[in-house]
């Protein structure tokens, strides 16, 4: 009897980490492209380097779109997304002087 408790304990273990493996396998990912604008306050340069300030910013901008936090984040060159930056308005070039682009991996 003690050996079939132990034995439906032990499936029972083995059947939850299973699970919890399969559930963090599939988290939710999405990948944000944002213009990267000076804007006076330093918030560029933090998110086209490494430092610690860009990953906090990068971690509150997930926060801030219902993501748990950021798993990457790094300077995208204008040719790696063709098609996604606009020709005109905000994000275009204007003459020689154009937006840098950043992408924020997030996940829930």
């Amino acid at each position: 009897m003690r050996f079939a408790i132990a034995l439906s304990a032990a499936i029972a273990v083995l059947l939850s980490v299973v699970a919890l493996g399969a559930n963090s396998a599939q988290a939710e990912k999405r990948v944000f492209i944002i213009a990267n604008n000076a804007d006076g306050y330093g918030v560029d340069r933090c998110l086209s380097g490494s430092g610690a300030c860009g990953e906090t910013v990068a971690n509150s901008y997930c926060r801030a779109h219902e993501y748990t936090q950021a798993l990457s984040f790094h300077k995208v060159d204008r040719d790696d997304i063709t098609g996604a930056i606009p020709s005109s308005g905000p994000g275009s070039c204007k003459g020689s002087a154009c937006d840098d682009f950043v992408a924020i991996e997030c996940t829930r």
